[in-house]
Order: C-alpha cells, then sequence, then structure tokens
C-alpha cells in the first residue's frame, strides 16, 4: 500500500462491512424476486405492476452483485498486498477517493478516461 496516511485495517473493516451489508441486501432481493414470481396476477393492472416490481429487483441484484464483486476484489487485492494502486495505470489511488469509495480499482483519472470511453474497463471486461 503505497498511501502512508491511509488506514488500510480500518478501510478493510468498512469493506467487510459493506460487503455483509451487500450479502444481506442480495438474499433479501432473492426473496423478494421470489415473492414476486409467486404472487398471484389477476388484471392488467396487476400484471403491470408485478412486472414493474420484477424489473425494479433484478436492476437492484444486478447492482448489487457488481457492487459486491468489487468489494471482494479490493479485499483481495489487501491480502495481496497491492491495495490502493490502480488496476490500470498501477499509479496510487487517492486517499480522498479510497475513503469515499473503498472498493474502487481505479485512480480518479483512469475513471474519467473509462467513463470517457478513452479507455476499457478491465474489471468490467473480464
Amino acid at each position: 500500500m503505497t498511501n502512508h496516511s491511509l488506514s488500510v485495517e480500518r478501510l478493510e473493516e468498512k469493506l467487510r462491512q459493506q460487503q455483509r451489508m451487500l450479502e444481506h441486501s442480495m438474499l433479501s432481493t432473492v426473496k423478494q424476486g421470489r415473492q414476486a414470481v409467486a404472487a398471484d396476477t389477476q388484471d392488467v393492472a396487476d400484471q403491470a405492476v408485478m412486472s414493474y416490481q420484477k424489473e425494479l429487483i433484478y436492476t437492484q441484484g444486478t447492482q448489487g452483485h457488481t457492487q459486491l464483486s468489487l468489494v471482494r476484489l479490493a479485499l483481495e487485492r489487501i491480502r495481496e498486498g497491492n491495495y490502493g494502486e490502480c488496476l490500470q495505470c498501477g499509479n496510487p489511488i487517492g486517499v480522498k477517493r479510497l475513503e469515499a469509495l473503498p472498493w474502487t480499482p481505479y485512480c480518479i483519472d483512469c475513471q474519467e478516461k473509462i467513463e470517457n470511453g478513452e479507455i476499457q474497463d478491465i474489471i468490467r471486461a473480464a
């Protein structure tokens, strides 16, 4: 870890809390999805509401799964000793960025390039 003013242990605990919260949320989303599928819809309005609820549950599940993957990868980088280094360029990720998003795999410059389509997101491409 190259950011000496950063407490990796504190961020690791934040990551572990986030992981537990996301895992709980994912289980809850799966249960909601099962209940939505099991519900007996009777008219067109009920079917429309059920369809919207299923789409919302699916979106929440997908977003939660993506963030959970990022959290797990960050914990893996802590174990490997390269946490805080940008996976794209290898430069240190800023302390404030890690404080705000401890699971982030990229420095702010690389993240902006990914969002602008200048470089590929190697995490999502995998």
